[in-house]
């Protein structure tokens, strides 16, 4: 993979702003959620939040999230860029995997929206809306800090 070493500040740039993308959805949706839950179904306000929740997740966030794992796999396999035997790449690796699961979850809760059965209180997503937070702030500072 040797052939990945100069290309690997222009596949970190890809990654950053792949990730950069990702994470503006998954703080948004939720958020859009928290207002969506506050509509009558069928009020026109609801059907814009329809519209706008759809063109978020598979117009950026479904997009971003595999460029951020396309770019993030072809940092890893950079040779020398990624030391397999420290610890904290398995625990960046374990909260990207959490990060895609909200990323799934709030899929799930679109589509319910968009039928109009979605079940969940406004509370409830604005809990949601700080997972992705805490998972971000975890993220940067094992891949910074390299604490273990």
């Amino acid at each position: 993979m040797s052939w990945l070493l100069p290309a690997y500040p222009w596949i970190k740039v890809c990654h950053i702003v792949s990730v950069v993308a990702w994470m503006a959805g998954l703080f948004y949706l939720p958020r859009l959620f928290v207002y969506h839950a506050e509509t009558a179904h069928g009020s026109g306000a609801s059907e814009t939040f329809k519209v706008m929740e759809r063109r978020l997740l598979r117009g950026i966030m479904n997009p971003a999230m595999v460029a951020t794992y396309v770019f993030g796999t072809l940092l890893a396999l950079t040779p020398g860029v990624v030391d397999w035997h420290a610890g904290w790449m398995y625990g960046k690796l374990a909260a990207v995997l959490a990060l895609t699961v909200i990323h799934h979850l709030l899929a799930r809760w679109r589509k319910a929206f968009a039928a109009d059965r979605d079940r969940h209180s406004a509370r409830f997503y604005r809990i949601v809306n700080e997972i992705p937070t805490v998972l971000l702030i975890i993220i940067v500072v094992l891949v910074v800090v390299k604490p273990f």
